[in-house]
């Protein structure tokens, strides 16, 4: 009678092994082609919006959102294949994604956040922009995050919830921009003359736009110096440019025509008292 019954039960392992088995091994299958052939439809998918020229923005957002829905059809499937009834497992599901929603209601704000960027657009790929306390190029806007590449080449990746809620400077959004300096001259320089020095650094920076007018005036008798403060319009492409170099032109070209370029100094009066 104990023989018998051992006897029965490896036969039930044996056959459980053998369903199951086929099942498992099949499911294991239908995951390994399925992401294989994901991958094809997405980048297929991305090659078709590339040839009809959609924003960068867009497709990169729609890419990682169809990836997603994707793999989560994938994933029902193949847990349907190992025999789990569909409707209890919903069920199951509907629960546990109610419970970890409310857990993680963040990266449910961080996905609406996404959406929000996607439709309003204050920025898109490639702008340069300044959020969260971060500056960099947009690389990518995610389903639930945004990837800047900043000016020394780090990643950073800003949640979209604070992302679209919060204060946000485009740098890249208007065709032009404006760079402001300031220069001090010595109180026994001539005013006149290093405004028309100035003024001829302006005329030969081509990079400078001649509308809207440069601006130049005094602007401030200050302890050590009368500054200068100088307004010029370029396009946003060379803004960096004509911030950086416009100084050195200047130091240069006072240096020249004996302008003097004052530096705060401390005179230190000795007495003897006897």
């Amino acid at each position: 009678m104990e023989k018998f019954d051992i006897e029965k039960i490896l036969s039930i392992i044996s056959d459980l092994a053998i369903e199951y088995g086929l099942k498992l091994l099949l499911a294991i299958i239908t995951l390994i082609i399925g992401l294989w052939i994901i991958r094809i439809i997405i980048k297929a998918i991305v090659r078709m919006m590339e040839k009809r020229k959609v924003d960068a923005t867009i497709r990169q957002f729609l890419r990682s959102l169809l990836s997603m829905l994707l793999k989560i059809l994938l994933i029902i499937s193949v847990i349907s294949m190992l025999g789990v009834e569909m409707t209890s497992f919903i069920a199951i599901l509907a629960a546990a994604v109610l419970s970890v929603g409310m857990a993680l209601s963040g990266t449910f704000q961080n996905f609406a956040g996404g959406v929000m960027l996607v439709l309003f657009r204050p920025f898109k790929v490639g702008d340069f922009i300044e959020a969260q306390g971060f500056t960099g190029t947009v690389k990518e806007i995610q389903i639930f995050n945004t990837v800047l590449k900043t000016p020394d080449n780090k990643t950073v990746i800003i949640p979209n919830g604070g992302l679209s809620t919060n204060a946000m400077t485009n740098y890249s959004n208007e065709p032009t921009r404006r760079v402001d300096f300031t220069f001090g001259i010595g109180y026994d320089d001539d005013i006149d003359k290093a405004r028309t020095v100035i003024e001829g650094i302006i005329n030969s920076d081509e990079r400078i736009l001649k509308e809207p007018e440069p601006f130049i005036a005094v602007s401030e008798l200050a302890d050590s110096s009368v500054n200068f403060v100088v307004r010029v319009w370029v396009n946003s492409a060379d803004y960096g440019g004509v911030l950086f170099s416009m100084p050195e032109n200047i130091k240069k070209t006072f240096d020249k025509k004996g302008i003097s370029i004052p530096f705060p100094q401390t005179d230190v009066h000795l007495y003897n008292e006897k």
